[in-house]
């Protein structure tokens, strides 16, 4: 995005462009930078050529294409223990190919299990992503922990009312996710997690 920014407001993105922006539809995100709503030619156009230079980047750097550090000890916890998981992303279509391919994901997760972007979805900070996900699953709401790591995205899960947010700090202080409501636990990474497993 900050290369797309460029090209769409002529200027490079800020930090707080960036913290404005994570986790949202390329819609609302195309809005943000162009003050006002974007065409679908121009969601099209732009999000297309924004995720092609994303996957490449991936693929270009392959020491960098790797889930968070402790990603997969945990969700192979939760999988031994039946606890039911969802992905609830603003990532589109071609995206979640991608992890489904290179990040291996199908050891965890079915692809009806993953809610993304497909045009028809209220994108973060609206909840409809994690309602969506919690019906998938089968239970409400109020029954779930959500991993975040932006702002939009805590909003919306705790917009959806569920039972509490663990944020992930991975390019954002951790004492400003810890300040964010609902927020009960702030990681760096999916390392030593065994105190979360127990809860669930």
């Amino acid at each position: 995005w900050r290369e797309c920014a460029q090209e769409l407001i002529g200027k490079p993105m800020t930090k707080e462009d960036f913290e404005n922006i994570k986790g949202r539809t390329n819609k609302l995100i195309l809005e943000y930078f162009l003050n006002e709503a974007p065409t679908d030619e121009q969601v099209e156009k732009m999000g297309s050529i924004k995720e092609r230079m994303y996957i490449q980047k991936c693929i270009d750097d392959p020491d960098c294409l790797h889930l968070a550090d402790g990603a997969d000890e945990f969700l192979d916890g939760l999988k031994e223990k039946g606890v039911p998981i969802a992905i609830a992303t603003s990532s589109p279509a071609e995206n979640i190919d991608f992890y489904f391919d290179y990040l291996a994901i199908g050891k965890w997760f079915t692809r009806d299990l993953v809610i993304y972007d497909d045009g028809t979805i209220n994108g973060k900070p609206a909840p409809e992503l994690y309602l969506r996900a919690a019906e998938r699953l089968g239970v409400k709401p109020d029954e779930c922990i959500v991993f975040e790591d932006g702002f939009s995205g805590i909003a919306a899960a705790r917009n959806a009312g569920v039972a509490g947010i663990v944020a992930v700090a991975s390019d954002t202080p951790p004492e400003k996710l810890a300040a964010e409501e609902g927020v009960i636990k702030v990681i760096a990474d999916y390392k030593n997690l065994g105190d979360v497993l127990k809860e669930v």
